[in-house]
């Protein structure tokens, strides 16, 4: 194609691109609709049905219940609530005991090996206090809830139920210019960030996908629900009374799955007004029929192709980052760890968003799995505020048996309730673990689209953190 022909062809595709936003978001289900009601019009006119009323009479009495506007989207938020809840709840008990196996027994039983071969002191610990207590707490986080939560997300999928998700969001992404089905690639985010980036791949047009992509991050993964629940319990629920301090705790964690929802919106509309505006695609959505899950592809699908290829890529990344755990905690300058020099230097710049040098270092420590933020948050507590009587020594990732002894712990590392607001917030509002990133580079095959994705989030944490700092401080003074 030569030069005049392939300038030719761009002005036609910019007229028509041009020409379809100044028709409104509304022209093609305009078109689909009118042509949908001759259709029909023409079928009962000349269609007779005798005998019992077709099947997919049913299927029209529940899709006037689950995608009608006053009832859709509460049966919607139900339903991811049940799906939330039962993941939680459900993935306690088996995390508790793989924590248990992993962390309390093996690892006491890889330290007396590791003595009695002779080990050298820093080998062992680089090898069995770092790298391989990061993987465990990987694994005790991480699957359980993907275990659970990717095979219910699929059985909806099955059943027929996430297309009509798609059908109820869609008219919010169109008016921010995003695609309908970035609702779904949105719920499989709430699994694992990475998962829901793969999920994009139902998004036909490269724009809108991309648009998927760059926020996919603001749904709240599994890895980061552990920070949110334990914070929310100790700092949101001590703050009202006993009787009332579960509700508002939930409420708390929901509400910043919520804005996370938001930011996806408030971002995607951003991006399609600006670096990433283009053409508007059609969605055309035929609802499927309703129809009985299968079991047994279900699992093999939920977690083969999905828990255990997402759990492998973390626990790649989340043994070098036990590593580096290790040796920013126990190699020292002038008698004080890395992990101190960076926490002091650090205090200054991080007050002025509510925050603190240990939160900080542990996010850029846990960049390979938002897992391990709270064992490490916990061990660079202990190592710079020169906490003891936790049971525990200084830098090993560990995680305390009781919520008060967590609280203690925090406290007297100069926590505040400011400070929990901000690591809610900052742990929504943050870069993409190293998975993810490793993902979107997969995906988009472009290292410009990578790295806004990464640093985007970011930059909205810093800016949103420092604007409820500065608001406390105008409300407390």
């Amino acid at each position: 194609m030569d030069n005049k022909a392939k300038s030719n062809k761009e002005d036609i595709l910019s007229l028509a691109n041009s020409l379809r936003w100044d028709l409104g978001v509304n022209f093609h289900d305009t078109v689909i609709e009118s042509i949908y009601n001759d259709a029909s019009k023409i079928a009962n006119k000349t269609v007779r049905i005798q005998g019992k009323r077709p099947a997919y009479s049913l299927d029209l009495k529940i899709d006037r219940i689950v995608t009608s506007p006053w009832l859709g989207f509460p049966i919607m938020f139900l339903l991811l609530a049940l799906v939330f809840w039962i993941t939680i709840s459900g993935a306690n008990v088996p995390s508790g005991l793989l924590a248990s196996l992993l962390v309390d027994t093996l690892h006491p039983i890889l330290k007396g090996f590791a003595a009695s071969i002779g080990m050298p002191w820093w080998l062992d610990g680089v090898l069995i206090d770092g790298a391989y207590l990061a993987m465990a707490w990987v694994i005790a986080v991480m699957l359980p809830p993907m275990a659970i939560f990717f095979p219910l997300f699929t059985l909806l999928e099955d059943f027929g139920y996430l297309p009509r998700v798609a059908f109820n969001m869609d008219s919010l992404f169109r008016k921010v210019g995003a695609h309908g089905k970035q609702a779904l690639t949105l719920s499989m985010g709430f699994g694992c960030n990475a998962a829901g980036v793969i999920a994009a791949r139902v998004i036909d047009s490269p724009r809108e996908r991309l648009i998927a992509i760059i926020t996919n991050n603001f749904s709240l993964c599994n890895g980061r629900w552990p920070t949110q629940i334990l914070i929310a319990t100790i700092f949101i629920g001590g703050a009202v009374p006993a009787h009332l301090a579960g509700l508002v705790s939930a409420g708390a964690v929901v509400g910043i799955a919520v804005l996370g929802i938001g930011f996806s919106l408030l971002v995607s509309w951003g991006l399609s007004k600006s670096i990433l505006r283009g053409e508007a695609s059609a969605f055309s959505l035929e609802l499927p029929p309703y129809r009985p899950p299968r079991i047994l592809q279900t699992l093999y699908t939920s977690l083969i192709d999905r828990t255990i290829f997402v759990l492998w890529r973390a626990i790649v990344f989340a043994i070098p980052a036990g590593i580096l755990i290790w040796l920013v905690a126990n190699v020292n300058i002038g008698g004080i760890s890395l992990a101190e020099h960076f926490v002091q230097g650090t205090a200054p710049f991080a007050a002025i968003f509510g925050l603190n040098g240990v939160i900080l270092l542990a996010y850029i420590i846990a960049i390979p799995a938002n897992e391990i933020v709270i064992p490490t948050i916990l061990m660079l507590t202990v190592l710079t505020a020169g906490t003891t009587g936790v049971g525990e020594g200084a830098g090993v990732m560990f995680e305390l048996d009781s919520i008060g002894d967590t609280e203690n712990l925090l406290r007297a590392g100069g926590w505040t309730l400011l400070t929990a607001i901000n690591l809610m917030l900052f742990s929504l509002l943050h870069n993409p673990c190293s998975t993810t990133i490793y993902t979107i580079y997969k995906e988009t095959k472009s290292l410009k689209w990578t790295l806004v994705s990464t640093f985007l989030p970011i930059a909205l944490g810093f800016i949103v953190c420092f604007f409820t700092t500065q608001l406390w401080m105008i409300l407390m003074a």
